[in-house]
């Protein structure tokens, strides 16, 4: 008998960050800044003028294996809170989620948490990646946006 061992499919990263929200936002709403704090080290880059405005906007990232992937932005309000569905180029999302909201403690301290979701994911081989995307890879991306909010970098 094979022993199943249950991994949590919804992954959590917080702390709070020396910087305004609108300062975090912006990095995090930019696509072209996304690589400088990726903690998966899985971005290679994306092209400027991208930066995200609304629900049912759509950016582009090319992975650090080539592959350029559509994220799908799904939740936004601007400087709050922002989520995309990744998905390969021109398909649907397969059913992940990741999430960042920031919350005002005062006007140079936020409180950030991100959130990888991926309950609604059913193919099976995206499903190793996302066993392996762990609360301490989202919180290496925390600690590296956080030490470029910092520094007004």
């Amino acid at each position: 008998m094979t022993e199943t061992i249950d991994v949590p499919r919804i992954v959590h990263a917080s702390r709070e960050v020396a910087a305004g929200a609108a300062v975090i936002f912006e990095l995090i709403a930019d696509p072209a800044q996304q690589p400088r704090w990726d903690g998966n080290d899985n971005l290679a880059e994306a092209v400027t003028g991208q930066r995200v405005h609304a629900a049912g906007d759509v950016f582009t990232t090319t992975l650090t294996n080539g592959a350029d992937r559509d994220n799908h932005i799904v939740e936004f309000v601007e400087g709050r809170r922002i989520a995309w569905n990744p998905s390969e180029r021109g398909k649907i999302p397969p059913g992940h989620l990741w999430r960042w909201e920031l919350e005002p403690i005062d006007d140079t301290h936020t409180r950030v948490t991100h959130t990888y979701d991926w309950t609604e994911l059913h193919d099976e081989l995206r499903q190793v990646r996302a066993k392996a995307t762990t609360a301490d890879k989202l919180q290496a991306s925390v600690d590296r946006l956080a030490a470029l909010a910092e520094s007004g970098a």
